[in-house]
């Protein structure tokens, strides 16, 4: 059976033309990179070092501990750790892809550094509304995940022998961290043909599920309990939850990056909650999670609310204030919901 076709011929031909001249090359994600984030950078890393480029993944900050068994991880430069070195290279690439993310600002303390960058620059991603900040921009929001449209731009530019194990691994990563494990937004049969082609390459499906879905910490496992016990609100009335953690609680846990993934997802188990919040107090400001199900939208509530924005079942945001205040505007859009019709049945596209 035959993969369709996305990316556009002169996209193609455009990115082609990047891959054979430009040699020195660097790939970066945006901040707190997940699955889908790392495992595109360092998937594409693998694969462009197989034609003898140079290549370097950097990063914003700490990726999540749970993905340090993909084959590179370690050699990941974190800006927060090694700025003189990321600074270095990216003045020296020629050619910079943007993976997983659709604005400068979610690269935070790094978005000078690439706007300012001489390299050509290259986005792969699927959000919506990308900016126009790159030489050339492979924004398709349909993709499951960023991993899946990395795989469509490779085969499209005749990289298909490229795609070894390691490269297999890391893009197949970041298809089930951002589509939970196939039980949404991952409807489309051309899917499963990709994920055809990456067991052929030597994945082993049942170990990457479990060290990068199902491997949890003692404090995790425990922070998780106390936060659906002791913090989940639920408000039925306008089918909604609510969770919040503080730094305090965190801390009492001794919360790593990462440890909270897939914590906003949980209360849409709950037949009368449609959309979910996560409050999560990051010191300088209060990073806010969305998800919901069906045809209710949270993109649009972290745009006007959150200083955010995403998918329509999965959002984000950054909230400048006190944990009270990201609150209170939660609990002031409450009103505005009751009575909105429930649809257990579809639960298609939250990430």
């Amino acid at each position: 059976m035959r993969i369709n076709q996305v990316i556009s011929n002169e996209e193609l031909l455009q990115l082609k033309d990047y891959v054979t001249r430009l040699n020195n090359i660097v790939i970066t994600c945006h901040l707190s990179p997940d699955g889908d984030a790392i495992g595109a950078s360092l998937g594409l890393m693998h694969a462009l070092e197989s034609l003898g480029k140079t290549v370097h993944v950097v990063t914003p900050d700490m990726p999540p501990r749970s993905l340090a068994f993909l084959p590179g991880a370690k050699d990941v430069y974190i800006y927060t750790k090694h700025e003189d070195t990321v600074k270095n290279l990216l003045e020296r690439a020629n050619l910079i892809f943007c993976l997983d993310f659709n604005a400068l600002k979610r690269i935070d303390t790094l978005a000078p550094l690439v706007a300012h960058a001489k390299g050509k620059k290259v986005m792969i991603d699927h959000h919506l509304d990308p900016e126009q900040f790159c030489d050339l921009t492979i924004s398709y929001s349909r993709m499951s995940s960023t991993c899946e449209l990395v795989f469509r731009a490779l085969m499209g530019i005749g990289m298909m022998k490229q795609i070894n194990r390691k490269v297999a691994d890391c893009l197949y990563t970041g298809m089930i961290t951002d589509t939970g494990n196939f039980s949404y937004n991952s409807n489309t049969p051309d899917l499963y043909l990709i994920v055809a082609e990456l067991v052929a390459r030597g994945i082993n499906k049942d170990r990457i599920y479990n060290l990068a879905m199902n491997t949890s910490s003692a404090d995790r496992l425990r922070l998780l309990g106390y936060a659906l016990s002791e913090k989940m609100q639920v408000f039925p009335e306008s089918h909604a939850a609510l969770i919040t953690l503080t730094k305090e609680e965190l801390d009492r846990f001794n919360y790593k990056k990462g440890d909270t993934e897939s914590l906003v997802n949980m209360p849409l188990q709950i037949p009368e909650v449609q959309w979910s919040i996560f409050l999560r107090d990051d010191e300088t400001y209060i990073k806010v999670s969305a998800r919901s199900q069906g045809e209710f939208a949270v993109n649009t509530i972290c745009e006007q609310h959150f200083n955010g924005g995403g998918h329509k079942n999965a959002a984000g945001g950054e909230f400048i204030g006190s944990m009270s205040d990201a609150v209170a505007v939660f609990m002031s859009l409450l009103p505005q919901f009751a009575d909105t019709n429930v649809n257990n049945n579809n639960k298609t596209e939250n990430k």
